[in-house]
C-alpha cells in the first residue's frame, strides 16, 4: 500500500492512503499543537488495535460477546537501548469463557499483522490477567535477582530487597508503574523516569550509580510522594472527598477560625507563629485547605512532633503545601534511613541557597581526595572528554554541613549547572552531586543552561531559588567561580558506624539543626505499607517565601473554582461578579486556568490552554461588552501562545469586532470575504459569539462534579486508592 505524506503547518503531517487521511502532530510540550497523535503514537496504537481486531474476529465467529472483554497494551523501554522495546498486551476475560476459548483468544492475537511485521525488533508478551489494574509490577523491566544482596551506603537493606518491597507496596495499592525512560550518559551515572500508567501526571525520577540504585531511588521517591499526597498538591480532589470523614489523613484536625478571622488556638506553636505571622497579617482564611475547598469545615491541620521535646504541633495543610513543596520528605527501609535522607535534603537545599545568594566561592576538592572514588572520577572524566569542564567543590562551609558541589561548564553556550548533594558520607554526597547533574538530561539538554552573572539581584531573587530547587537550572554568580575561596577545604565525615549507623547519622544531623537554634517537626506515615517521614524546619527549609501565605496563596483557587467550572450555567450578574473578582485579584493575565483552579484539563483542549485573559475575553463576549473584548483579543494575539485553530478564531474575531465597533462600517459588507478567509465553520463560531448565540466557544460544559474531565479524574482515581488504604487501616 502506498502512503503519501504532506507537510502541513508547524509540525503537523498528513498521511494519505486509499480513501483515508490521517493527521499527525506533536504534543504541545514538544512544540506541536497537540491537535492529533504523534507518528509514534499511531504506531503504538496500531498494534493494540490490530490485536483487538483479531480478538473481535475470534469472538464474533463463535458468538462470544465482547462487552466484558478488556485489552490494554504498554510499550516497555529497555534501560540500555531505548529502541528495543517489549509490547505487553494484557487481556481481561470474563469468568464464563471456557478454557479452550481463553487459549483461542490469546492465540488469535498471535495473528496480528502489525506484531508479525515488527516482531524482529519488539518483543510481544501476551498473557491473560484477572484484572488490568492489579499487576503493578507488570510494566517494570528491571527485576533484580532476588537471591542477590547488593548493599550501598545509606541503605539498611540490599537494593534487591528494597526494590521488591517498594514494588509490592505499589502493587498492593493497585498502582501500575511503568518505566518511561532511562539515561546513562557517562559511566556509573544512571537515571530513569517512572510514572503511573493510568495517571501519568504521577511520576518521579530516580538516580544512582547503577540501574538498580536508580530504580530504588525512583520507587522510594514515588512512595514518599504518595505518603505525603505530593502528586495532588494544589489540585481539587472533588466534592466526595471534600465531604468524607477525612480528606488527607484519619488523624487530621479541623480548626474553626477565631473572631474576625483570627488564627484559631491550637494551630501552630509560638515559635512557628513568630515565623509565619511576624506582622500579624496572616488570617485564618489564608489557611483554608486548597484540595477540598471545604471552608465550612475550617482549617485542615496535621500533627507533627516537635523534636526538641516530643510535643505535638498542628500544621495547616495549606501552609506545608504552599511553602515546603517536597523538601524534607522521604521514604526508607527504616525510619532512621528516611530521616537521614530528609535531613540531608534539607541541608543540601539550605546550604545551596546560602552559597548561591551570598555568592560564596567554594574550595576545590584536592585531586588526591577525588582519587579515592574511582567510580565517581570515571563519570567526571567522561564529561570532560565530551567537552564539559567540571569543578568539584567542598560545600560544607568549613566542615559544618555534609554538602558537596559538582559544577558543570558548557563552553559552547557559556552556561553552567551547579549541582549540590548532601549525605553524612562525603562519598555519597559527591555521588549524588554527579547523578543529580545528569538526571534525565541528554548532552543536548546541557545546552539550555543559563550563563553566570555578576548581577547580584538576579541570583538573590526568590524565584531563582525555586528554579534551583525544581531542577537546578537557576542562575549562578560569577563570584562563585573565584579562585579565592572563602573557606578552607575539609575532608569531612559525619557518617555513623555499625548496625545503627543511620540512627547515629540522624542524631548528628538533628544536632546540627539544634546548634543553629532551629526547631524541627516530624510526621511519620506507614499506612500505605512503607515507612515515610516528613521533617519541617520553619524559617530554614521552606522553598517559597513566607509572604506567599498572604500574597500568593494557592487557595486563591477557592474564589474562582466553582464559577469557572460552572461557567456555562452562570447568569449575567454572576459573570460580572466573576470578572470583577478576576480584576481585583491582580493575577497575571497569562496565568493558565489549570494552575488557577487546580484542575488537570487535557492540555490539548481549549480548557487546557485557557488563560485568564482568554477567559475574560469570552466572558466579555457573553456579556456583549465589545470594547473590553477587543482589548483582550489584541493582548491575546500579541502575547499568548495557542493552537493554530484557536489563533485563527481570534484573528477572525478581531476583525469582526473591528467592524462592529466602527460606526462607519457594516458587518454585512465584509462577511462574505471573511468567510473566504477564515472558513464557514470558524466564522459561524465568531459571528455567534458576537450575536450571543454561541457562548464560550471551544469550552465544553463541566461543573464541580468534574464530568468529562478524564485527565483530572484519572489523577483523582490515583488519590482514591491512597484514601481507601488509609481508611482501611484507620478502621482496622
Amino acid at each position: 500500500m502506498e502512503i503519501k505524506v504532506n507537510f502541513l503547518d508547524k509540525l503537523r503531517l498528513e498521511a494519505r492512503f486509499d480513501d483515508f487521511t490521517v493527521i499527525a502532530d506533536q504534543p504541545i510540550r514538544y512544540k506541536g499543537d497537540g491537535s492529533a497523535p504523534g507518528p509514534f503514537d499511531y504506531f503504538l496504537a496500531s498494534s493494540a488495535l490490530c490485536a483487538a481486531y483479531f480478538v473481535k474476529l475470534y469472538c464474533e465467529t463463535r458468538n462470544i460477546p465482547t462487552d466484558n472483554i478488556r485489552l490494554s497494551q504498554n510499550n516497555i523501554v529497555d534501560p540500555e537501548n531505548r529502541y528495543k522495546q517489549i509490547f505487553k498486551i494484557l487481556v481481561e476475560l470474563p469468568e464464563d469463557i471456557s478454557a479452550a476459548d481463553r487459549q483461542g483468544i490469546l492465540r488469535s492475537i498471535e495473528r496480528c499483522t502489525v506484531k508479525r511485521v515488527v516482531q524482529t525488533g519488539p518483543e510481544f508478551v501476551i498473557e491473560e490477567v484477572a484484572n488490568l489494574d492489579a499487576d503493578a509490577q507488570a510494566l517494570l523491566t528491571l527485576k533484580p535477582d532476588a537471591d542477590a544482596h547488593t548493599y550501598i551506603l545509606g541503605k539498611d537493606l540490599p537494593l534487591e530487597q528494597t526494590i521488591a518491597n517498594m514494588s509490592k507496596v505499589l502493587a498492593d495499592l493497585g498502582i501500575r508503574i511503568e518505566i518511561a525512560s532511562w539515561r546513562n550518559l557517562v559511566p556509573n551515572v544512571w537515571s530513569l523516569h517512572i510514572r503511573d500508567a493510568h495517571s501519568p501526571m504521577c511520576f518521579t525520577n530516580g538516580k544512582g550509580a547503577t540501574k538498580e540504585s536508580a530504580l530504588a531511588s525512583a520507587l522510594g521517591e514515588y512512595i514518599e510522594r504518595l505518603n505525603f499526597n505530593h502528586f495532588y498538591n494544589d489540585q481539587f480532589w472533588g466534592e466526595d472527598i471534600a465531604n468524607a470523614a477525612f480528606v488527607h489523613y484519619p488523624n487530621e484536625r479541623w480548626f474553626k477560625p477565631g473572631r474576625r478571622d483570627a488564627l484559631p488556638a491550637g494551630l501552630l506553636d509560638d515559635y512557628c507563629r513568630a515565623i509565619y505571622d511576624p506582622e500579624g497579617e496572616l488570617r485564618a482564611s489564608h489557611l483554608y485547605d486548597t484540595n477540598s475547598g471545604n471552608i465550612e469545615r475550617g482549617i485542615c491541620a496535621l500533627p507533627y512532633v516537635r523534636q526538641s521535646d516530643g510535643e505535638v504541633v498542628y500544621f495547616p495543610t495549606n501552609l506545608t503545601d504552599n511553602l515546603f513543596l517536597s523538601n524534607g520528605m522521604s521514604a526508607g527501609n527504616t525510619l532512621a534511613e528516611a530521616q537521614v535522607q530528609c535531613l540531608s535534603e534539607i541541608f543540601e537545599r539550605a546550604v545551596k541557597r546560602e552559597i548561591i545568594e551570598r555568592e560564596i566561592a567554594l574550595p576545590d576538592v584536592p585531586a588526591e581526595v577525588l582519587a579515592k572514588y574511582p567510580g565517581i572520577m570515571a563519570g567526571i572524566e567522561e564529561l570532560e572528554r565530551q567537552g564539559f569542564p567540571v569543578l568539584v567543590k567542598d560545600a560544607s562551609l568549613g566542615g559544618v554541613y555534609p554538602v558537596m558541589c559538582v559544577t558543570l561548564m558548557n563552553p559552547r553556550t557559556s552556561g553552567v549547572f551547579a549541582s549540590f548533594g548532601a549525605h553524612p558520607s562525603l562519598e555519597v554526597a559527591l555521588e549524588r552531586c554527579l547523578t543529580e547533574l545528569l538526571q534525565g538530561r541528554s548532552f543536548e539538554g546541557l545546552n539550555d543552561l543559563p550563563p553566570p552573572t555578576f548581577e547580584t539581584a538576579a541570583v538573590t531573587e526568590p524565584h531563582n531559588f525555586v528554579e534551583h530547587f525544581i531542577d537546578s537550572s537557576g542562575v549562578v554568580s560569577w563570584r562563585f567561580f573565584s579562585a579565592r575561596a572563602e573557606h578552607d577545604f575539609v575532608e569531612w565525615d559525619f557518617s555513623g558506624h555499625g548496625e545503627n549507623s543511620n540512627a547515629d547519622e540522624a542524631a548528628t544531623l538533628f544536632g546540627i539543626l539544634a546548634d543553629l537554634g532551629k526547631e524541627a517537626y516530624m510526621a511519620v506515615h506507614d499506612q500505605l505499607g512503607a515507612i515515610a517521614c516528613r521533617i519541617l524546619v520553619p524559617g530554614y527549609s521552606e522553598v517559597y517565601p513566607v509572604e506567599d501565605l498572604v500574597w500568593d496563596n494557592t487557595n486563591k483557587a477557592l474564589r474562582f473554582r466553582a464559577d469557572i467550572l460552572n461557567l456555562h450555567r452562570l447568569d449575567d450578574d454572576a459573570l460580572e461578579a466573576l470578572l470583577e473578582r478576576l480584576e481585583e485579584s491582580e493575577l497575571d493575565d497569562y496565568t493558565d486556568i489549570i494552575t488557577l483552579i487546580g484542575i488537570e484539563f487535557d492540555e490539548n483542549t481549549v480548557w487546557g490552554q485557557l488563560t485568564i485573559v482568554e477567559l475574560k475575553l469570552l466572558i466579555h463576549l457573553a456579556l456583549q461588552q465589545f470594547d473590553e473584548a477587543k482589548e483582550c483579543v489584541e493582548a491575546l494575539l500579541q502575547y499568548n501562545e495557542n493552537t493554530v485553530d484557536r489563533v485563527l478564531f481570534y484573528r477572525a474575531l478581531d476583525v469582526v469586532l473591528e467592524v462592529v465597533l466602527d460606526d462607519e462600517l457594516e458587518l454585512d459588507d465584509y462577511v462574505a470575504n471573511f468567510r473566504r478567509m477564515f472558513g464557514d465553520a470558524r466564522m459561524d463560531a465568531v459571528l455567534g459569539s458576537v450575536d450571543g448565540s454561541v457562548r464560550f466557544h471551544g469550552l465544553t460544559p463541566t461543573s464541580m462534579k468534574l464530568e468529562g474531565l478524564d485527565r483530572h479524574q484519572r489523577l483523582i482515581d490515583s488519590y482514591r486508592k491512597l484514601h481507601a488504604a488509609r481508611a482501611a487501616v484507620a478502621g482496622a
